[in-house]
C-alpha cells in the first residue's frame, strides 16, 4: 500500500523522536562505560565523555583486587540462583491456589496478599523477627523473607486465571491431582509469566544490598553490591583525605564508581536479552484477569 505524504512526514518525525529518546537513555550508561576505562586525565574533564584516547584499566584492576570480591560473587549467586528458583517456586504455587474458585479461605489468603502492599512492620519489628528466627549473620536472610512479593503473586494468579477452564476440568476428569494439573498443565503453558517473574526476581536479588547492610555483620557474607558500596565509599574517603593534587590521583574515584556499575550490571545485561522477549507478552497476559 503506498503511503501518503502525511503518513511518511509522520514517519520521519515517529522516527526521529525515539532516535533522541534511545539516546537519552542509552548515553548514561555509554557514560559509564567509557569513564570506567578513562585515564585520570580524561576523567577529570568536564564535558560529555563519548570516547576516551587513553584507555585505562586500572579501575577495573581496583575493583577485582579486592580479595574478598570472590567471595562477594559468590554471594551473589547463591542468592540470585537459589533465591530466585525457590521465590519462583512459591510464588508460582501461591498464585495457583488463589487462580482456583473452590480453593477454601481464597478470599482471606488474597486479602492478606494484597495487605501487605499496603502496611509493613517496619524495620525494627522486622529485624526482631529475622533476630528470633537466627538468621542474623546467615546467609538464608537473603531468601526465606523473600520467597514471595504480592505484585508477582498477583501477576500470576491473573495469567493463571487467563488459561481455559476447560484444560483443568478435563484433567480432572482423567484423574489427574492438583499437583499434576500445576506441573503438567499449567507450568508448561506459563513460560511467560515464568520468564517475566524470573527476570524481576533475579535483578531484584541481584542489586540488593540494604538487607545484607542490616542483617549481616561478617564480611565473607556480604554480597556484591554491598562490597562495591563499600569500595565506592572508601576510595571516596581516600581521596578527600589525600594531599595530593588530581593529576597524581591514579584512579579517580568517578571512574571507581564507574567500573563498580559496570560489574553489577553486566551479568544482568547479558541475560536479559534472552528473556526480552517474553518480557511483554508475560506482563499484558497476567493482566487480563483481575
Amino acid at each position: 500500500m503506498k503511503r501518503t505524504k502525511g503518513e511518511k512526514i509522520f514517519n520521519v518525525f515517529n522516527i526521529a523522536l525515539l532516535s533522541m529518546f534511545a539516546i537519552v537513555c542509552l548515553y548514561p550508561f555509554w557514560y559509564t562505560a567509557v569513564l570506567s576505562i578513562s585515564s585520570t586525565a580524561d576523567a577529570v574533564k568536564e564535558g560529555l565523555h563519548l570516547f576516551t584516547l587513553n584507555p585505562d584499566l586500572n579501575a577495573y584492576r581496583q575493583v577485582l583486587s579486592d580479595e574478598n570480591i570472590l567471595f562477594a560473587y559468590g554471594n551473589t549467586l547463591f542468592r540470585t540462583i537459589l533465591g530466585t528458583a525457590l521465590a519462583l517456586l512459591v510464588t508460582l504455587m501461591y498464585a495457583y491456589g488463589l487462580s482456583r474458585k473452590e480453593m477454601p479461605a481464597r478470599r482471606l489468603l488474597s486479602f492478606l496478599l494484597i495487605f501487605t502492599m499496603l502496611f509493613s512492620g517496619g524495620t525494627i519489628p522486622t529485624y526482631l523477627i529475622i533476630k528470633n528466627l537466627k538468621l542474623l549473620d546467615n546467609r538464608w536472610v537473603y531468601i526465606l523473607p523473600c520467597l514471595i512479593t504480592a505484585y508477582n503473586a498477583i501477576i500470576a494468579r491473573s495469567f493463571f486465571m487467563s488459561i481455559p477452564e476447560s484444560l483443568h476440568e478435563s484433567a480432572i476428569l482423567d484423574g489427574a491431582s492438583e499437583f499434576r494439573i500445576f506441573f503438567g498443565i499449567y507450568i508448561p503453558l506459563s513460560k511467560p509469566i515464568i520468564m517475566t517473574l524470573l527476570l524481576w526476581i533475579a535483578v531484584g536479588h541481584w542489586n540488593s544490598w540494604y538487607d545484607a547492610m542490616i542483617y549481616i555483620n561478617d564480611d565473607s557474607k556480604i554480597p556484591m553490591q554491598l562490597l562495591l558500596q563499600r569500595m565506592v565509599e572508601n576510595s571516596r574517603t581516600t581521596v578527600m583525605n589525600s594531599s595530593l593534587d588530581a593529576s597524581a590521583v591514579t584512579v579517580m574515584p568517578a571512574t571507581i564508581r564507574s567500573a563498580t556499575i559496570i560489574v553489577a550490571v553486566l551479568p544482568i545485561l547479558a541475560v536479559y536479552p534472552f528473556i526480552q522477549k517474553y518480557f511483554m507478552s508475560g506482563v499484558m497476559l497476567g493482566a487480563v484477569k483481575g
